[in-house]
């Protein structure tokens, strides 16, 4: 996926959940914060940041924040983009190659999964998680309790019991990972959900990304550690 018109600046705050205030050309700019993690490690005072500039009457701010650089790690941000490069994945055929029907945001019973796939052979429950979160090239999910989070493994266990192929996929928004874990000390419940998950038969995938200033591709599929 590609975003046009990226422009550098420097983080100054984070007023609440929705808006940081950025240095853009010497001056402090407010700028959507598409993720509202907590995202602490990454948003530290001038650290250098991207932005997608645009120019709408019917936006509060003329800018989203996309990507910020941790250390000399380049990370994306944004919480739309693991969805839609997981889609660009499946119309490529290189997750499915039989790909017939791909149906996002599809409800099913109490949840909303991100993609209902139908091919040849399966119908298929797919739901994306990004992934930002990084410590020593250990990358973990989440970085704060999800209650939704739980509900969609449960549900997707009982979709693979109704006879559907059920995946987890975590998206990795950044690239040279050593592996995913979930995070115990912020969620153990999810880390024991995923857990249960894999021994009724839902696919728990990880892939890394190739991040610039612009662009976001999915790179590599990454080990996935539940211990």
């Amino acid at each position: 996926m590609f975003y046009d018109d990226i422009i550098v600046g420097n983080f100054i705050s984070r007023p609440n959940r929705f808006i940081a205030k950025v240095n853009i050309k010497g001056k402090e700019k407010t700028v959507h914060v598409k993720n509202t993690g907590r995202c602490k490690e990454l948003l530290k005072d001038n650290t250098i940041v991207f932005c997608q500039h645009f120019n709408s009457k019917n936006r509060k701010t003329d800018y989203d924040l996309i990507s910020v650089y941790k250390g000399d790690r380049l990370i994306n941000m944004d919480s739309q983009a693991p969805n839609r490069v997981i889609h660009e994945l499946l119309l490529s055929g290189k997750l499915f190659n039989d790909v017939e029907i791909i149906k996002p945001e599809f409800k099913y019973k109490n949840s909303r999964f991100d993609f209902y796939v139908i091919t040849k052979s399966k119908k298929i429950f797919i739901e994306v998680k990004g992934v930002t979160l990084e410590d020593n090239g250990v990358v973990l999910f989440p970085d704060a309790p999800t209650q939704r989070g739980l509900k969609h493994i449960n549900e997707l266990i009982e979709a693979k019991k109704d006879g559907y192929e059920s995946y987890i996929i975590f998206v990795v928004q950044m690239e040279n990972v050593k592996y995913f874990t979930p995070n115990m000390k912020t969620h153990p419940e999810f880390g024991e959900a995923l857990r249960n998950a894999k021994k009724n038969g839902v696919n728990i995938i990880c892939y890394d990304c190739k991040v610039t200033e612009n662009t976001l591709e999915i790179n590599n599929q990454v080990d996935v550690k539940l211990y």
